[in-house]
Formats: structure tokens, sequence, C-alpha cells
């Protein structure tokens, strides 16, 4: 018999709030992170979902001043990441079989700007080590980088890794930053928006880029737990079942059969043993491109899933790369504590070939079970399947 794995806490840090209550009263309100912001000199502004600077500093120094002493440099990103992470460390306990897994699509790309050499910080290895040395991990950092599938592959990654024995609990983190880099890439495939996403709506055109960080705990079998742990933890999701498979198709653009998301779900369902009648809802990756919205909405109902509830986060936070696919997994689970289904921000009118159950209002729900789902630049899509316990 297999390992049982659990997610028993999380926390993030948004453009919507420092942790993940005042991001989910901000969701109940119908708040986006989404609006114009000047980000590359001499062009005009973007929407995208960026976090306040200054709101950052304040944050950190309020809980970070010891750094600050020992002359501990860090930058806007580490901020992010130690924010979202401190309090997860603060509960759990580090020991020499704990994990720790960094997600991110382009860490600290920022330091790159007019650099004729390549920083330290800028190698992802550095970047999760450094987290993890502050913390005090005792296992070697395991990085996770794969395009916008990041996220949800890392809590894949873990499950993996303590069902094989090699850990006992790990620390899971995942983030990106707003940065010219990030922005110019995306322009570049003219697929930006020029107005805040509409995700699956026959008007939408394009994505907005986002930043967050986002952070998880999860562990082993209940068995393997003291009953002091077990008796401390407010919830419980098992991670059933996970799968990632890459479509081959093209560097940016998916598979227009959905083959990839296809299979992925179909793998991670079947490993949950649970039949797709039984998914009570799921949360899509939906970047509000023609082409993903399409794919997507193929693969749901080559799946028979099209009438699950499902929304988009992207309307709330815009792309977050290497951290959607984690932050997104975290709202999710928050609905299935609440009993709610947040609204797939901004969708009026379908816009894709084949029917979706776009979700448009917040609304009552048992949820159980969740399916999750992620796809990115290189044709990688990913999955996994999560029971509330």
């Amino acid at each position: 018999m297999r390992k049982e794995i659990y997610i028993t806490d999380y926390n993030c840090v948004t453009p919507l709030g420092f942790d993940v209550s005042s991001n989910w009263n901000a969701l109940l309100e119908g708040k986006s992170g989404v609006a114009l912001h000047k980000i590359i000199e001499n062009q005009e502004p973007f929407y995208a979902s960026m976090i306040d600077s200054n709101e950052l500093e304040n944050e950190f120094n309020r809980f970070f001043d010891s750094a600050q002493n020992d002359n501990i440099e860090f930058t806007r990103l580490e901020k992010m990441f130690l924010l979202s992470l401190k309090p997860l460390v603060e509960k759990h306990q580090i020991s020499d079989e704990t994990a720790f897994i960094l997600s991110t699509t382009k860490g600290n790309i920022s330091l790159l700007k007019n650099q004729n050499t390549l920083p330290e910080g800028v190698f992802l290895s550095s970047l999760a080590q450094k987290i993890a040395d502050f913390f005090g991990f005792k296992t070697k950092p395991i990085v996770v980088s794969n395009a916008c599938v990041s996220g949800v592959m890392a809590i894949a990654v873990a499950k993996n890794m303590i069902q094989t024995g090699k850990y006992k609990d790990a620390f899971v983190i995942a983030g990106d930053e707003i940065s010219e880099f990030v922005i110019s890439g995306f322009n570049s495939f003219q697929a930006i928006g020029t107005e805040i996403c509409k995700p699956y709506d026959k008007n939408r055109d394009g994505i907005n880029i986002g930043e967050a960080t986002a952070a998880v705990y999860i562990t082993g079998h209940c068995e393997e737990r003291s009953d002091e742990a077990i008796s401390n933890e407010k919830f419980s999701f098992k991670v059933l079942g996970d799968s990632a498979i890459n479509d081959a198709n093209h560097i940016s653009g998916p598979s227009r059969t959905g083959d990839g998301l296809f299979a992925s779900i179909k793998n991670a369902i079947t490993e949950a043993n649970v039949s797709t009648e039984k998914i009570d809802f799921i949360s899509a990756h939906g970047t509000a491109t023609i082409y993903n919205d399409e794919m997507e909405a193929i693969a749901f109902n080559r799946m028979e899933l099209q009438d699950v509830p499902l929304n988009s986060m992207k309307g709330y936070y815009g792309h977050c790369l290497g951290a959607s696919g984690l932050l997104e997994s975290i709202i999710s689970m928050e609905s299935a504590l609440n009993n709610t289904l947040i609204p797939s921000k901004n969708f009026e009118e379908t816009g894709t070939s084949q029917s979706l159950n776009i979700i448009k209002e917040n609304q009552p729900a048992e949820i159980k079970y969740i399916l999750k789902t992620a796809s990115g630049f290189g044709g990688c899509n990913a999955a996994i399947v999560l029971e509330k316990c």
C-alpha cells in the first residue's frame, strides 16, 4: 500500500494580501489585483497584478528585523518567499528528513539588468540555497522549474519523494515577480491583453502578468505523525494523484487537441482512483489566450468533465508563472474548506468551441474532490487530484 500524502498547512503573499485569510476575503468581495502599471520605460502601462513594493517592504521589516541586523541583503522576490514561508516553519519542525522544494519560472531574473556577468543570485540553485540556509533546512534544496506548470509539479515532486521514503515531509514554496524581462517576453508573443483578462470569454484578448509567492507543508500518513502534530492541524487535504505530460507540440503553443492535458488529467484521476463523476470542482489554468482556453475546453470535454464547476483565478491574480499552480491550489483548498465556489472573474459569454461549466458568481457547494490543472510553454501540462479529509 502506497503511503498517503497530506497538505496540512499553507500561506501566500499576493497583491490581495500577505496571508491566506486576507486573500480569501478579497476574493469573496470580487476584488482583483490587476491594474495598470508602468513597468518598462518608454512604453505604455500594462495591465498586471503587482504587489505594492512599499507595503512589501513594511511587512518584511516587521517580521525580519533580525535579518536586517545581520546585514543580509535580499532581493524583492526573496523577501516575498521569506514572508510566505515563515508562518509554516514556525509551526512545523525541520528535520534531517525534511525536503525543501522551490518552484519558479524565472527566479531573480531582474538581477541581470545592466550586468555584464552573471550574478550568483540569478542561478535558481543559489536562490533556493539562500532561502534554505536562512530557515535552517538540512537537506539539499530541490528546484522545480518547468514553465507555468512548476507550482503544480512541485506538489507532485514532494508527494512522490515522500512516498519513496526519501523524505518524511516537505516544505514547498513557489514564486515569481513581474520584471521587464517577463513583460517583454510575453509582449513579443503579442499575448498580453490590452485590458483586464477574461479567461474563456468570447471577448478575451490576452493575459495579464502577475506576481506572488505561496508555500505549503506536505507530510506523510497520519499514523507516522504524533497525536500532538495531528491535533494542531486545522485541516488536511490528501494528494491522491498527479501526472505531468508534455504534448511536444510547439515551443509556445499548446496542442490543438489537448493531448498533453488530457493525458495528464487521465493519469492523475486514474492514480487517485476517483471517477470523473466525483470531481466537485476544477481549478483550471485559464490564461485568457485563444489557444490555451480552447485547448483546455477540448481536454476537459474529452475527459467528460465539461459539467464540473470550473474557474480560472487569472482575473484576480494575473498569471503568476511558477507561483500560479501552487497559489491556485491553495485557493481551491480554501474554497473546499469554506464550501464556496469563487467565480471566474470577467467571464460573460463562452468563447470556446466546446462548453464548460464556468462559475459566474459566489455559490455554496460541498467540495470534496478537486482537480487542479496547469499548462505552459514547451508543451508542458500537469494535473493533481486533492481530497478534503
